[in-house]
């Protein structure tokens, strides 16, 4: 079962008419919201494209319409991450997954970093240089689509590396953070993290974040530099009923 902590932006407490709900759902309230030029949707089921972020999403897990919706969307025999979610309808089959950590701003100290560049698709293989040795999450093709990216670099070469993913209505996730081994120790994700959080301050958002729930040393990072745990759930990679030739995952 998800578990969640009831706090909002700035650590005040959550009042019951506040709007939290875009963060239960982040994936489908960014897809309808200011990721709605990049949705592929079909009435309550909608997904990025599978070369800028490899989700989808429903407008209600617990809805067996919405699930109707996205066999019509992803095709059959085709696997697909979503989150979150529990369970799944007859026909479906989970076949793997994980459990994830979502964390909030509550006292982040957002300031720019003199010496992060801003990244834009020319830089998109070193990204996925520095991604693939480093992994701290999934970055594809087009990934640098969703947001801001920020770079550091070294004589030259990518070593370290924050961003902008999912941006549910009020909110921005930052994403992507890694720094290359050979350069860890220096506070360089500190100091990224801190400067893409003073961008998303500056159009009115509130910083926030997701995590594998066993990646305890980012977790760690995070809550020292200001961000609180509040939900943990599934990510589910489930199959959509029928077959298909392609087996994708998207």
């Amino acid at each position: 079962m998800a578990q969640q902590t009831e706090l909002r932006g700035g650590g005040a407490p959550l009042r019951p008419t506040d709007p939290f709900s875009v963060l239960d759902t982040a994936v489908w309230a960014a897809l309808n919201g200011p990721h709605a030029h990049l949705a592929q949707r079909v009435g309550r089921a909608a997904r990025y494209p599978d070369d800028v972020y490899a989700f989808a999403a429903l407008a209600d897990p617990g809805d067996p319409a919405a699930w109707a919706d996205l066999r019509t969307l992803v095709g059959p025999g085709t696997t697909v991450r979503i989150k979150p979610v529990e369970d799944v309808p007859d026909g479906w089959e989970i076949v793997g997954g994980g459990v994830g950590v979502q964390l909030v701003d509550t006292a982040l100290r957002a300031e720019p970093a003199p010496e992060a560049v801003r990244l834009g698709p020319d830089d998109v293989p070193e990204i996925l240089d520095l991604v693939a040795r480093t992994r701290p999450g999934p970055f594809l093709r087009r990934t640098i689509r969703l947001g801001t990216y920020l770079g550091i670099r070294d004589r030259g070469r990518l070593i370290a590396l924050a961003g902008e993913r999912l941006r549910p209505p009020g909110w921005t996730e930052i994403s992507a953070v890694c720094t290359d081994p050979a350069h860890r120790g220096r506070g360089l994700a500190t100091r990224l993290v801190r400067a893409v959080a003073a961008g998303i301050r500056e159009r009115g958002d509130t910083p926030f974040l997701h995590a594998a729930a066993d990646n305890t040393n980012a977790i760690r990072l995070y809550e020292s530099l200001g961000f609180t745990l509040r939900r943990r759930s599934p990510v589910l990679l489930v199959r959509s009923p029928g077959t298909s030739g392609r087996g994708a995952v998207l």
